[in-house]
């Protein structure tokens, strides 16, 4: 039961991003952990078309404990995140903003308080040839301290402590990406400083912000 639930999470949250327009056909992959074992998305998958049945389960070593399709060739990104930041889940895609952004900068300025859930600024990992160790280092040291990188010429990568949450800071980071490339056809965007940021995450503790509460 706990593996058809885990594959039923990635299997429809896959589909959920295919319709969000934030993967197309094959690219990308997605994976969600439960104690020790990930569930990933198979590789060559048409992400909406995905099924539960079809989620690849591995261990921590990458080992397929379940099921009978290939994991994704982005396997050991997925694994070193979460050896590295103990995160829940991954998202990798190659969505248009994202990647726009990922071939003209170093790293995404935070001009909006909102990113400063992805770690503020978004760092640009260097481009490596995609499905190898290389790329995987490059991108576990961009993540340092932050719930998002953008992969240069390649896509964006997302975490967090479960996959609903890694999906929402995809979505935020494809958000967050548009709303820079709007904001520098008018002008030069403005940014929020180390100050600027610290001060709003304050504001969210005192204030509870972001959750529903009685009156």
């Amino acid at each position: 039961m706990m593996l058809r639930s885990l594959r039923e999470q990635v299997a429809g949250q896959a589909r959920r991003l295919a319709a969000a327009g934030m993967v197309v056909g094959t690219a990308g992959n997605l994976s969600a952990r439960q104690g020790d074992l990930i569930a990933v998305t198979p590789t060559g998958a048409r992400l909406g078309e995905l099924r539960a049945e079809q989620v690849t389960v591995v261990d921590p070593a990458g080992a397929v404990v379940d099921g009978t399709l290939a994991p994704t060739s982005e396997l050991d990104l997925h694994l070193g995140v979460y050896r590295r930041f103990r995160a829940g889940a991954v998202v990798h895609t190659h969505a248009p903003m994202a990647t726009a952004m990922s071939l003209v900068l170093d790293e995404l300025p935070c001009v909006h308080y909102q990113l400063v859930e992805l770690g503020g600024t978004v760092p640009v990992a260097p481009y490596r040839t995609f499905g190898t160790p290389e790329l995987a280092e490059a991108v576990l040291d961009a993540l340092e301290g932050h719930t998002a990188a953008l992969m240069a010429n390649h896509g964006g990568i997302t975490h967090g402590a479960d996959l609903d949450t890694a999906v929402t800071r995809t979505l935020l980071l494809e958000w967050g990406c548009e709303l820079y490339w709007r904001a520098s056809s008018l002008g030069t965007p403005r940014t929020l400083d180390r100050a600027q940021r610290d001060e709003y995450e304050r504001q969210v503790t005192a204030t509870a912000y972001g959750t529903t509460r009685p009156v």
